[in-house]
């Protein structure tokens, strides 16, 4: 018996609106006054450039450009996607909305470091590092004694760059929750393990953030190897330095 793919089934894609110069140049200051506001996608260099009908979120790198999303004008609203083999809907609204989304991410659909931009939108406060401190093997703001995701940790008390918190991206992208299992007393190692569980089974992995020669890096490690920061570095030395992947 031969299966027949129904064509007539797939979605419609949605038609894109033409605009017009003057409201090409006022969503774009919009995206951009959005963008300005939040201290991890400013952290981040974020971009947005008008190609072809459409707005395109774009991440400078040393190696190019990194595509985060592309924002599309519709017949009364933007319509923000992601590119997973075939472009998904993310959400629609305004401008402000849509990059709010974007900077509010935590499930690494751009970035995943929602919480932190969150912790750092005081006025005026930027990248400020809040004091922080550890309370019944929890990491708490000393200020407010309230709790906080691994990622804000991993900045404010480690002092991590934000664009090494980003990292295994390839393990955020499978919403692998991460928890810090062990750090040095000099705050220059942390062992993060991620984890995620689902009706196939629980997947994983190991991460140990290591400060040297005073700049941060993120190291995948081998699961044989990963139990602790000793067994993790004695390893990474071995492989000078080269990750697991």
């Amino acid at each position: 018996m031969r299966w027949r793919r129904n064509w007539s089934a797939r979605p419609h894609r949605p038609k894109v609106r033409r605009l017009a110069a003057d409201e090409q140049k006022k969503l774009l200051a919009q995206m951009a006054k959005e963008i300005a506001r939040s201290p991890v996608l400013s952290g981040f260099g974020i971009q947005v450039r008008f190609l072809r009908g459409r707005f395109y979120v774009e991440r400078p790198r040393p190696s190019g450009v990194e595509a985060w999303g592309r924002i599309t004008p519709l017949a009364d609203d933007l319509l923000l996607e992601v590119e997973r083999r075939s472009w998904n809907e993310v959400a629609r609204g305004s401008a402000q909305k849509l990059i709010k989304v974007i900077a509010g991410d935590t499930r690494e659909t751009f970035h995943g470091l929602g919480s932190l931009d969150h912790s750092l939108r005081n006025p005026g406060q930027g990248l400020t590092r809040l004091p922080m401190k550890v309370k019944d093997n929890k990491f708490i703001y000393s200020d407010t004694s309230e709790g906080c995701t691994v990622q804000e940790a991993l900045f404010h008390y480690f002092g991590l760059p934000i664009e090494v918190i980003a990292q295994p991206a390839v393990w955020y992208s499978y919403h692998r929750t991460p928890r810090i299992v062990e750090c040095a007393e000099d705050r220059t190692r942390v062992l993060v393990r991620f984890s995620a569980v689902s009706l196939s089974g629980t997947f994983g992995g190991t991460c140990l953030y290591a400060q040297r020669d005073g700049s941060w890096g993120a190291y995948p490690i081998r699961p044989s190897q990963s139990g602790s920061i000793a067994s993790a570095e004695a390893w990474l030395v071995k492989r000078k330095w080269k990750a697991w992947c």
